[in-house]
C-alpha cells in the first residue's frame, strides 16, 4: 500500500512538473526547445582564433592562356571582318546584284563579257537593243532542246568544221510576214524564195532527176546544161520548148543528131535552110575538063536510106548517074 502510494506521488509530481514546462513553452517570448537545442549545439563547437580565406577564380597560367585564347579569337574576327569587306568590294556587291550581273524584276542581266563553266539553262537569252548576241566557245557552242520527260528533241552545234542541226524539221522564216525561206525533212526539200541563185564556177549538181517549171539565166548571162560523162535528158509529157528570142539555138554533138517524131512531122521553118558539108556527088564526062564550066548549083538528093548528098544540077536530074555515093554510106 505505502509502496503504490509513493509511485503514484511521484507520477503526480511529474504530470505536474510537465504541466509547468509547457506552460513556461507556451508563454509568449519564451525559448522554445529547439531553439535551445540550437544554441547549445552552436556554443559547444570549437572555435578558431586564426581562420583561413580562399582565394575564388582562375589564376596563375590557367588566367594567361584565356587571354591568349580571347586575344587570338578578337584577332581572327578582325581578319574575317576585313576579308569580307575586301571581297564585298572586289566582287563590287550591290543591293541589286554582283558585279555585271543584275537581279531586275524581268530576270537576271549580265553586261559585258560572261563565263559559264558549266551547262546554262534558261528559258529566254535576250540582248540589249543597241548591241548583238555573241556566244563563244573554244571549242563548239551546242543548243538542246528537250521535252517534259528529258528526252532530246532539237540539237543545233556550231563547231570549227561544220554547222549541225539535228531535228525533225529545219526552217528558215523571213524576218517580215514570216515566210517560209526554207525547210527540210526526212521527206523533201523545200526553198520558198522567190529565186534561187547559185553562183559556183561548177554549178548546180544534181545526183537525181530535176523537175522544174522553169528555168532561166540571169540577164546578159548564158544558161547551160551539161553532163560532162553521161547523157542530158529532158522530158515532158505535153512538149519541150527551147527558145532564144534574139540570138541563135545551136545544137552540137560529135556523132549523130536525132530528130524523131513518131507520129508528126518535122517542121522546118525559116528564110533559109541550109545544109553544109553534103557529099557531092560527081559523073564521068566525055568532054575535057577545060570545057567544062565551073559548077554553082547543085540538086539535092537522097539515099534509100535518107543520106542526102548533092549532084552537079543539070538539064535533067542527076542524082542516078552520081548515086555512087548511096553505096559508101
Amino acid at each position: 500500500m505505502d509502496r503504490s502510494g509513493n509511485l503514484a506521488t511521484e507520477e503526480l509530481k511529474m504530470d505536474e512538473k510537465w504541466i509547468i514546462v509547457n506552460e513556461e513553452v507556451r508563454r509568449p517570448g519564451a525559448m522554445t526547445r529547439e531553439q535551445y537545442i540550437l544554441a547549445t549545439q552552436q556554443n559547444s563547437l570549437p572555435r578558431t582564433e586564426n581562420p583561413q580565406f580562399y582565394p575564388v577564380g582562375i589564376y596563375g597560367w590557367r588566367k594567361r592562356c584565356l587571354y591568349f585564347f580571347v586575344l587570338l579569337l578578337l584577332v581572327t574576327m578582325i581578319v574575317n571582318l576585313a576579308m569580307t569587306i575586301w571581297i564585298l568590294k572586289v566582287m563590287n556587291f550591290t543591293v541589286d546584284g554582283m558585279g555585271n550581273l543584275r537581279v531586275t524584276k524581268k530576270g537576271i542581266r549580265l553586261e559585258g563579257i560572261s563565263e559559264f563553266l558549266l551547262p546554262l539553262y534558261v528559258k529566254e537569252i535576250n540582248s540589249r537593243k543597241d548591241s548583238p548576241l555573241v556566244l563563244q566557245s573554244d571549242r563548239n557552242v551546242t543548243v538542246n532542246a528537250r521535252n517534259h520527260m528529258g528526252q532530246l528533241t532539237g540539237q543545233l552545234t556550231v563547231g570549227a568544221d561544220a554547222v549541225e542541226a539535228q531535228c525533225k524539221r529545219f526552217e528558215v522564216r523571213a524576218s517580215e510576214g514570216g515566210k517560209v525561206l526554207f525547210s527540210a525533212d526526212e521527206d523533201e526539200i523545200v526553198i520558198g524564195a522567190d529565186r534561187l541563185k547559185v553562183t559556183g564556177t561548177e554549178g548546180a549538181v544534181f545526183g537525181h532527176s530535176v523537175e522544174t517549171p522553169h528555168i532561166r539565166a540571169e540577164p546578159s548571162q548564158d544558161l547551160k546544161l551539161e553532163s560532162p560523162t553521161r547523157s542530158l535528158v529532158m522530158e515532158a509529157p505535153r512538149g519541150v520548148q527551147i527558145n532564144a528570142a534574139a540570138g541563135d539555138l545551136k545544137a552540137t554533138c560529135r556523132k549523130e543528131l536525132h530528130l524523131q517524131s513518131t507520129e508528126g512531122e518535122i517542121f522546118l521553118n525559116a528564110d533559109t535552110i541550109r545544109l553544109g558539108n553534103l557529099p557531092v556527088g560527081s559523073f564521068s564526062s566525055s568532054s575535057p575538063s577545060s570545057s567544062i564550066p565551073r559548077q554553082t548549083i547543085y540538086e539535092l538528093c537522097v539515099c534509100p536510106n535518107g543520106k542526102l548528098y548533092l549532084s552537079p544540077a543539070g538539064a535533067g536530074s542527076t542524082c542516078q548517074s552520081s548515086s555512087n555515093i548511096c553505096l559508101w554510106s
